[in-house]
């Protein structure tokens, strides 16, 4: 919850149970085309990760190496999802500790939890696991840049992409 109101001189109740269902959303967008891959998983541990990767895998068969930009969550850096990564051919790229902004990811979860998410009540968590993973891959490119801070003068990897991946 993000926000809550009540009366003037009042204090607001918040229940919480503790018991709260939950739902972890693994995503990635491709710098180039801006498709995304969202897989939603009970958890976020190591088989979760390397579920992720499987999937990430299967959407992009016939690509060489994959490189892709991730924080150093212990499910990533397990050495059984290191090892998994290599025999996919996908190379980790590492984010600084606590630079969240860094990644575009970030920023798309970030518009989803405030669009989709915050302050709004859904049937069950499996309902909103799946309209959020849908808000992610409904956006068309052009949204999915912007909204995830790619298309900024700014973004940092902008001369990457400029420089290292011609068009073909």
């Amino acid at each position: 919850m993000r926000a809550t109101w009540a009366l003037k001189g009042t204090q607001a109740l918040v229940p919480i149970t503790g018991r709260n269902a939950k739902r972890v959303l693994f995503g990635a967008i491709d710098l180039r085309s801006a498709r995304r891959v969202v897989l939603i998983r009970h958890r976020a541990g190591q088989a979760d990760a390397q579920a992720f990767l499987r999937a990430l895998r299967r959407r992009y068969r016939r690509a060489g190496w994959l490189w892709l930009l991730t924080d150093r969550a212990s499910a990533h850096t397990a050495p059984q999802t290191l090892a998994l990564a290599t025999r996919l051919r996908i190379r980790f790229v590492w984010l600084p500790r606590q630079a969240p902004e860094l990644s575009p990811m970030d920023h798309l979860w970030r518009e989803l939890k405030r669009l989709v998410a915050a302050n709004r009540q859904a049937a069950s968590i499996e309902v909103l696991a799946a309209d959020a993973a849908d808000w992610v891959l409904r956006l068309t490119p052009q949204q999915a840049r912007r909204k995830a801070g790619m298309a900024s003068k700014r973004f940092w990897l902008r001369k990457l992409l400029q420089n290292f991946w011609r068009p073909t």
